[in-house]
């Protein structure tokens, strides 16, 4: 089985400097492109469907890959971005910093859950559950329009692959390859591995 790991295009929280996470918000134009020319890339991969989170920015990511690849997208709610910056959602970065510095400064460490944020622990186990899912799929090959946090959850604690650099680009892609009950990355466009363990 192969499996594109994709994270969506540029959002409106992205280039007005927001904390996102779970806030629901839209692809910007350049984003809109920059999955349009995903499409083409995929083109001619044989993709059999589209696993989208139910986050809106991934359903139009989905949506622009599913007119030209002509295939079907399943929403898939458990690999949704995590509500990771709680009450700091949707709000500035820079008013945070002033207004909220010993939260900005919690949310480092991907471990920790600010006020009305959403457990890392529980986080995994949503993510591994659809991961689940969709890699026990009937299809031999997927693509999964999804955010940085999930895919990073699903390499750091599902795959136990390690930790994907600090660039994670719009429209990533990361294409793994499912033998029995094992994965292994294929390639990696948009960010990499810093370090990695395959199961053989």
């Amino acid at each position: 089985m192969r499996i594109f790991i994709i994270r969506h295009g540029e959002t409106t929280s992205d280039i007005d400097n927001l904390y996102g996470g779970d806030y629901d918000d839209h692809l910007t134009e350049k984003g809109v492109k920059q999955a349009e020319e995903l499409a083409q890339k995929l083109a001619n991969h044989g993709i059999q469907i589209i696993f989208s989170s139910s986050r809106i920015r991934a359903r139009e990511t989905s949506d622009i890959l599913k007119r030209t690849l002509n295939i079907d997208v399943e929403v898939v709610d458990e690999i949704r971005e995590r509500n990771g910056y709680g009450i700091l959602t949707g709000t500035s970065k820079d008013e945070a910093k002033v207004n909220h510095p010993e939260l900005v400064e919690q949310l480092k460490d991907y471990r920790n859950a600010i006020e009305g944020a959403e457990d890392y622990n529980s986080f995994t186990e949503r993510v591994a559950k659809g991961f689940e899912h969709i890699s026990n799929s009937k299809y031999d090959t997927v693509a999964v329009v999804t955010h940085g946090g999930p895919i990073r959850c699903l390499f750091r604690s599902v795959l136990k692959f390690g930790e994907l650099s600090d660039k994670l680009a719009d429209c990533a892609v990361i294409e793994l390859e499912k033998n029995g009950l094992n994965f292994k990355v294929v390639k990696t466009e948009g960010t990499t591995l810093v370090t990695a363990v395959y199961k053989n």
